[in-house]
Formats: structure tokens, C-alpha cells, sequence
């Protein structure tokens, strides 16, 4: 009965150090959305590196390892989902970050907006973070939405506040807009389920994890999101009333720093604004 149990203690070990590696082993992984409509014009191209969850407290991605990562990579925009991190002591190891996505040369900038993480700083703290972020080149979103030109063709860049902590408003963040691609950016994916009357032609969000714990099943992630983890919207590409959205499995890690049937994940979007030109079209007629 011994020999049983020191077996089972070093089984659990063994799994215990096997999860503590996969939060090393992150994910360049590339969604193309440019040739769905492949029977229409396809415009311009916009490629999106998404970055969420980092969760700097337990992230075990250096900002090296991320640089070499992307290094090569065309990058017109990087869109950073929320969660940053939990603690003050914290908001200086962003900074390193940061400059790598400065590094990369975005044409069109770095966006941000934040998750229900950052929201537990107190607000001193939170101002910190938020002028940590602007100081090095970030355009942060609470509800707001600004638009860029490319090659010719509007794209509106939105960026809803954390549906989690209750401070998300449609109203603010689509106000004023006028045609053109809409791009949504956001932490908590659970706010397409309140979207019906919201145009947006692609929306990025975290939150999840990808499970971060994926083994035998997510249960824990019920109090996030009881519908999308029914519907089995976790991470990944998604269509809720035909409208697409991504959920990223972050890059850092919350609770125990380990992870279990997901991986931390850097994301290439590319998207084709051919939306956009249609709209300009049908305006013409």
C-alpha cells in the first residue's frame, strides 16, 4: 500500500512538472480570414498580432523569446485583449514588453483595453498601468473607438470595456461610427452573446485560457461564461449569429502557474477589408 501511494506521488509529480513546461511552450498561431469571401474582391490586407492574458505575475514567455518569435512577421497593428496583470509591483515588468511590440514596427500602432484583472488594482494603481501603457506607445480603449485608414478604406477600431467586472458599454463604444470594417476588441467573450443589434465583422477577446487547466474538462470555467462553455466556445475561431470572433488562450497564466491540454498562444490575424470596399460600392449605386 505504500509502494501505491509513493507511485501515485511521484505520477503526480511527474504531471505537476510536465504542466509546469507547457506554460514554456507557446503557440505562433495564424488565422486567415482574407479568403472567406474568395467570390468577392478581396481589398486590402490587415495583419493583427494579438496578444492577451498575459498575466505577468505568472507568465513564463520572456520578451526575447517573444521578439525572436515574431521577429520576421508583418505586423500592421497589434491588439492587446486585457489581463495584464493583478499587482502594482507588477506594471514595471510590462515595460520590456512593450518595447518589443514597439520593435515590430506596427504601421497602424498597438491598442489595448483591459480585463477583470487589471480592474482589481486600485484606481491609483490602475492610472499607473494606464499611463505605463500610453507612455510607450499603446492607444488605450474604455469604451471608445478611434478609426484608421488603410490603403484607402476605414477600419474602425473599438474597444468595448470588461463585460466580467461590469463595465462594458455598447453604447459609448460604437458611438459616432460610420461605415467601414469594424474591428472589435475586448477581454471577456461572453459580450457577443449581447451583440444582435451590434455590427462588428471581427471581434478579439481572451479570458478564458483555452481551460488553462483543460483536463478531464474545464468545469471551472462555468462561472465565466455558463453559455459559451455549453456552446463549447472556449478558444479559437468562432461564429455567433454569423458574425466571427476569437478567443485567445493568453499568454501567462492565473492560480498555479501551469497548464493542462492548452498552451500559451501568440496570434497572427489577417483580415481583408473587401467589407469595406462592398460598402463603398453599394453607396455609389
Amino acid at each position: 500500500m505504500k509502494f501505491f501511494f509513493i507511485l501515485v506521488f511521484l505520477g503526480f509529480l511527474l504531471l505537476f512538472y510536465r504542466a509546469y513546461k507547457n506554460t514554456h511552450r507557446f503557440a505562433l498561431n495564424k488565422v486567415n480570414l482574407s479568403n472567406i469571401d474568395s467570390d468577392q474582391p478581396q481589398g486590402p490586407l490587415l495583419n493583427i498580432l494579438q496578444i492577451s492574458d498575459m498575466h505577468l505575475e505568472k507568465i513564463s514567455v520572456s520578451p526575447e523569446q517573444l521578439y525572436n518569435k515574431l521577429a520576421g512577421e508583418k505586423i500592421d497593428l497589434v491588439a492587446l485583449t486585457g489581463d495584464f496583470l493583478d499587482k502594482k509591483r507588477s506594471i514595471p515588468k510590462l515595460i520590456p514588453y512593450l518595447n518589443v511590440f514597439k520593435r515590430l514596427n506596427p504601421r497602424y500602432g498597438i491598442y489595448a483595453v483591459f480585463g477583470n484583472h487589471d480592474y482589481k488594482l486600485k484606481q491609483k494603481d490602475f492610472d499607473f498601468l494606464r499611463n505605463t501603457l500610453e507612455l510607450h506607445g499603446c492607444k488605450t480603449f474604455q469604451n471608445e473607438n478611434e478609426t484608421i485608414i488603410v490603403e484607402g478604406k476605414p477600419v474602425h477600431i473599438i474597444g468595448i470595456d470588461d463585460l466580467h467586472s461590469k463595465r462594458s458599454n455598447l453604447q459609448s463604444s460604437f458611438s459616432g461610427l460610420k461605415d467601414g470594417y469594424h474591428l472589435v476588441l475586448t477581454h471577456d467573450p461572453n459580450i457577443v452573446l449581447n451583440m444582435k443589434d451590434w455590427y462588428f465583422d471581427y471581434l478579439l477577446s481572451g479570458h478564458f485560457h483555452g481551460g488553462q487547466i483543460y483536463w478531464p474538462k474545464p468545469y471551472h470555467l462555468a462561472k465565466l461564461g455558463r453559455k459559451m462553455i455549453r456552446m463549447n466556445m472556449i478558444k479559437g475561431l468562432h461564429y455567433y449569429e454569423d458574425k466571427p470572433f476569437y478567443i485567445s488562450e493568453g499568454l501567462g497564466q492565473t492560480g498555479i502557474n501551469i497548464r493542462l491540454g492548452s498552451c500559451p498562444e501568440i496570434t497572427l490575424h489577417q483580415l481583408s477589408l473587401n467589407k469595406v470596399q462592398d460598402k463603398e460600392i453599394q453607396a455609389a449605386i
